[in-house]
């Protein structure tokens, strides 16, 4: 996004930028602020220590539900946050978990594996299935990521694979190092232990008494909707899984992240579909360079239509009104994707006591 030009930084390349709160903290200059959200659309933010902690001792967030997204931060979260987990008093307590991992993503994941390689007494927990957000990714997939280091297996040496490849590699570790996860298990409520510290987590299958507990559950348990008329139908979905189920159908694709490109320029490649993408704002400035290029690439040949600047009114059977600079548009549709990203659970961080800021277009 920034270059070097004579002497001194300069805005190069705007649209490179993901808006990641990582590149405010690391700025040595303190030059860059991180605005969340717009007058509209509020961005639900959970307060985290350096280490992890939240405002509640002893509950940790990490991952893409503190704002690290990214495949690589997520794994490095989740080991960190372990290390600052074996820092806490009480722990090798008989009648107490000393850690509790909510979640089996690339954070959870990893976490569980520096539980183990750290000799902690550990319970992690999957309402899913291994991978978390990644395991819903569209099938074949390219997940970008770069090497990391996971516990106990060392670097993780590829930096570009298929999510399907990702996940079986995780399968394989997970076999090899006998780690254990909860699957099909989901927590309903965390509360303080009645005497000393610590916590008791209550799940759908069983309660648990632990000293601390990790929180890596990501940000798309619930779709964002787009809240107009008629999307309740049948043909609206919030995420892409086989883009042949769309050959020779009308699809629109409402977003401006990698999910929506991803999806948009995968369902123009089967024949016949006919796709047109919609998004809100200008430009694509929350999608990877290599997403944005396709669009482009497929829009100039004519095999996908990108409706900039625009929103949906109201969605029908066979159509789907939208408003592009004031003026209505009405294209025929059989299918429509909404990729606007996903709720924050907030009621459930904020009912055990965590601290969350709704920013509108602030710093």
């Amino acid at each position: 996004m920034l270059g070097i030009i004579r002497g001194k930084a300069r805005l190069v390349g705007p649209a490179n930028c993901i808006g990641h709160g990582a590149c405010e903290k690391a700025c040595p200059a303190d030059a860059i602020q991180l605005v969340f959200g717009t007058e509209r659309r509020g961005v639900d933010i959970p307060l985290v220590k350096p280490n992890f902690e939240t405002g509640v001792p002893g509950i940790f967030i990490a991952g893409e539900l503190g704002g690290m997204g990214l495949i690589g931060n997520a794994i490095e979260q989740g080991r960190q946050a372990i290390e600052s987990v074996q820092k806490l008093s009480g722990l090798g307590d008989p009648n107490l978990l000393d850690v509790f991992i909510v979640g089996a993503g690339p954070a959870g994941f990893s976490a569980s594996l520096g539980a183990k390689e750290a000799g902690l007494k550990f319970v992690t927990v999957e309402q899913d299935s291994l991978g978390g957000t990644v395991a819903h990714f569209p099938r074949g997939k390219l997940v970008m990521t770069r090497p990391a280091i996971l516990p106990i297996v060392g670097k993780m040496k590829f930096t570009e694979t298929t999510k399907e490849n990702l996940i079986k590699f995780w399968q394989d570790v997970e076999k090899k190092t006998d780690l254990i996860i909860n699957y099909n298990e989901r927590v309903i409520g965390v509360k303080p232990r009645d005497k000393g510290k610590g916590f008791v987590v209550e799940t759908n299958k069983n309660n648990y008494a632990t000293r601390s507990v990790l929180l890596t559950i990501g940000r798309r348990g619930t779709p964002r909707q787009l809240g107009v008329p008629g999307e309740e139908s049948t043909k609206v979905v919030y995420r892409l899984i086989d883009p042949s189920q769309y050959r020779g159908k009308r699809v629109l694709v409402v977003g401006g992240g990698d999910s929506a490109l991803e999806a948009a320029h995968s369902i123009a490649e089967e024949e016949g579909a006919s796709v047109t993408l919609s998004y809100r704002s200008a430009a694509f400035t929350r999608a990877k360079a290599k997403n944005r290029d396709k669009v482009e690439e497929m829009a100039a040949a004519g095999r996908l239509a990108v409706l900039m600047n625009s929103e949906v009114k109201e969605i029908f059977a066979d159509t789907v009104l939208l408003e592009q600079e004031g003026k209505s548009i009405t294209i025929e549709n059989d299918g429509v994707i909404v990729s606007a990203g996903g709720i924050l659970p907030s009621g459930f961080l904020k009912e055990i006591g965590i601290t969350v800021e709704t920013k509108y277009g602030t710093v």
